[in-house]
């Protein structure tokens, strides 16, 4: 789930100078959260897929997701670099190559989610600020009790292929009502093991859709376009609905807020189908 990959160049240092200075966030998520927790002075460069907060300093972007300058985080002078995921693999391989440490995360359950966060306060001496967080970050997500009704429901990462929802989506569907229609294949870490096809998402029916594409906006009418899904009873019940991407598919403090979307979404639905 989680690595930790060193300079093979080890200085003697005093143990409280261990703590990076200068942090560089290939990950959303993890800039996010160094913020959150007050540890946003360490941080020297992110990447364009993190919203700087207005109240914050900027700092520069030096990276998309695939992508990274590695000249541009040479001249940050990074004592860490953290990353997330298979996806940046080789460009962990190429900072590592140029003698950086990193911090390489590969978190894909809400579980492994909070191991994550945990260790990223450690990593800056920022665990007592981290408690509070991480209790509010565990009640908000709690699930949901008494559900009258399961929905349907049909979660799309990517549209070209569809792709389904990975592990932490699939398992916020559940704790907020709704029954994943592809939840056999969640626990799929490569999005390519997750791709699903227009005949498989008719023959599960959804009763209601959530599309969140990779920070591309979401076209409904692309989705009610697609042969035979007008019979589908999301399509038909006007159900479909964009949750931002910040929001659901950075593994971080902010799945809150796309969880409590789903979840509202989710209750007020089922008692509209309860109703009728």
């Amino acid at each position: 789930m989680v690595a930790v990959i060193a300079r093979t160049k080890q200085r003697q240092h005093h143990p409280m100078s261990r703590i990076p200075h200068r942090i560089v966030c290939l990950s959303a998520e993890a800039a996010d959260w160094l913020w959150r927790i007050g540890a946003w002075e360490r941080v020297v460069g992110v990447t364009v897929y993190f919203d700087q907060p207005d109240s914050a300093p900027p700092k520069p972007r030096v990276s998309g997701f695939s992508s990274a300058n590695l000249g541009q985080i040479t001249q940050l002078k990074p004592d860490l670099i953290i990353t997330f995921s298979d996806v940046q693999t080789q460009i962990a391989a190429a900072l590592i190559q140029r003698g950086y440490s990193v911090l390489a995360t590969n978190q894909r359950t809400l579980g492994e989610i909070e191991t994550t966060l945990a260790l990223l306060a450690r990593v800056v001496n920022r665990e007592r600020e981290s408690e509070i967080l991480l209790h509010e970050f565990l009640a908000r997500l709690a699930p949901v009790e008494n559900v009258a009704r399961y929905l349907r429901v049909y979660f799309e990462e990517w549209n070209d292929p569809l792709i389904s929802g990975i592990t932490w989506v699939s398992e916020l569907i559940e704790r907020a009502g709704g029954k994943d229609i592809f939840e056999h294949l969640r626990c799929k870490h490569n999005a390519a093991e997750r791709v699903v096809s227009l005949d498989q998402v008719c023959r599960a029916d959804p009763e209601i859709i959530f599309a969140s594409w990779c920070g591309e906006p979401v076209q409904p009418a692309e989705i009610t376009a697609r042969p035979r899904w007008n019979s589908l009873t999301a399509v038909r019940e006007q159900r479909i609905y964009e949750i931002r991407s910040k929001d659901i598919l950075q593994p971080g403090f902010r799945l809150v807020y796309g969880y409590e979307q789903m979840k509202r979404l989710l209750i007020d639905k089922t008692l509209t189908a309860l109703a009728k």
